[in-house]
């Protein structure tokens, strides 16, 4: 697309799994298009309103929130947060004048898709798991098109003639950092065996759990461990015996995941979509422990499968803490399975999803 002006808007977060094939997406379209001007939506204090401004994207922060299934007083408010929502999301669109928004799902995603279907733009769903979220399957209807990550995704949305089977779009950073780089960026030896540990953005307990109870096992063996815990975990874990062990590296968050999947040799992490994506396209292998109370557990169906072929092991998250030691030990004394799952994995990956993607938006604000 030649004409320069592209308007876009951005919608979707609350978690990293969500947030980054967005930024994925845009990072591509401002390659393309230097003068684009490119507006991301998303709820006020979660991980978008953290990692948005610094990957150079203004922010719009949106006063909504996850509907929760039990009675509580945020159950009560949250009626009252969607209308506001509402209104900041129309008065976005009136304002940005986009010409295609692009949502990729979480609560945030949902006003704000909705408020352009209501004022006639072109609307783009971007989808990472295999069993879709509900605030897409609400808009897929009205979505000019749906791009989805696996071709069984499409028999749970409610039109098939506007779907798409792209893949799950990766950072363009990934695979960029060499592993002497990398090593040093966390002040690690390159040359000591790496394990990477990240529960998602959020963190996960039953994993900050079972490492903690191997960390100083691992770290007298001579193994390092980068260890992104969750802010809500951190201080909790920098406080637990053998933690401090030397080679082990904490911290809340990790934002240059580029630089961890570079310097490591085995990571430990959920099964999410976009996670699976990111351990494909930089070829790290990998112990998944799913989350087990995802929606139709369809992480443990995301872990079967990277088991399968070959580039993972999968534990159940209730036996993680027994079963992890043991896990690391046997794949780390293992060269030639490592190279072999880490070559399974990139086999999996799907590089040039954000460029389809791109080339989506393109088409649509042509259209438009």
């Amino acid at each position: 697309m030649e004409a320069p002006g592209l308007h876009l808007v951005f919608a979707g977060g609350g978690t990293g799994g969500h947030l980054y094939p967005a930024l994925a997406i845009a990072d591509e379209l401002r390659r393309r298009h230097p003068d684009a001007v490119i507006t991301f939506a998303g709820a006020s204090g979660k991980i978008e309103s953290r990692v948005v401004p610094g990957a150079g994207y203004p922010f719009v922060a949106l006063w909504v929130a996850g509907f929760r299934r039990r009675l509580s007083p945020a159950t009560l408010l949250f009626p009252v947060k969607l209308a506001v929502a509402m209104v900041q999301s129309v008065a976005l669109i009136l304002r940005a004048k986009p010409d295609v928004v692009v949502g990729t799902g979480g609560f945030a995603c949902g006003p704000v898709v909705a408020a352009a279907q209501v004022l006639r733009r072109r609307t783009l769903l971007q989808e990472q798991n295999s069993i879709p979220g509900a605030t897409t399957r609400i808009l897929a209807r009205r979505a000019d098109e749906v791009h989805v990550t696996f071709e069984e995704s499409i028999r749970f949305l409610p039109r098939t003639d506007n779907v798409r089977v792209s893949g799950n779009p990766t950072r363009s950073a990934l695979g960029s950092v060499g592993r002497e780089e990398a090593a040093a960026f966390f002040s690690l030896d390159p040359s000591k065996q790496t394990v990477l540990v990240f529960g998602g953005s959020r963190g996960a307990a039953s994993i900050n759990n079972a490492v903690a109870a191997c960390a100083e096992a691992l770290a007298g063996g001579g193994v390092q461990i980068i260890w992104q815990t969750g802010e809500e975990e951190f201080e909790r874990l920098r406080a637990a015996p053998g933690t401090g062990a030397k080679g082990v590296r904490m911290y809340p968050f990790i934002g240059n995941m580029e630089y961890a999947y570079a310097a490591c040799d085995v990571a430990v992490c959920r099964a999410g979509a976009t996670s699976l994506a990111e351990l494909a396209r930089t070829g790290v292998p990998s112990v998944l422990i799913p989350y087990p109370y995802a929606a139709a557990d369809h992480q443990t169906g995301n872990a079967r499968a990277m088991e399968e072929a070959g580039a993972s092991l999968h534990l159940r998250d209730a036996d993680a803490q027994a079963h992890l030691l043991p896990a690391l030990r046997a794949l780390l004394g293992d060269a030639p399975r490592l190279r072999a799952m880490a070559d399974a994995a990139r086999r999996l990956a799907r590089p040039g999803a954000a460029a389809a993607i791109a080339d989506a938006v393109e088409r649509l604000a042509r259209a438009g």
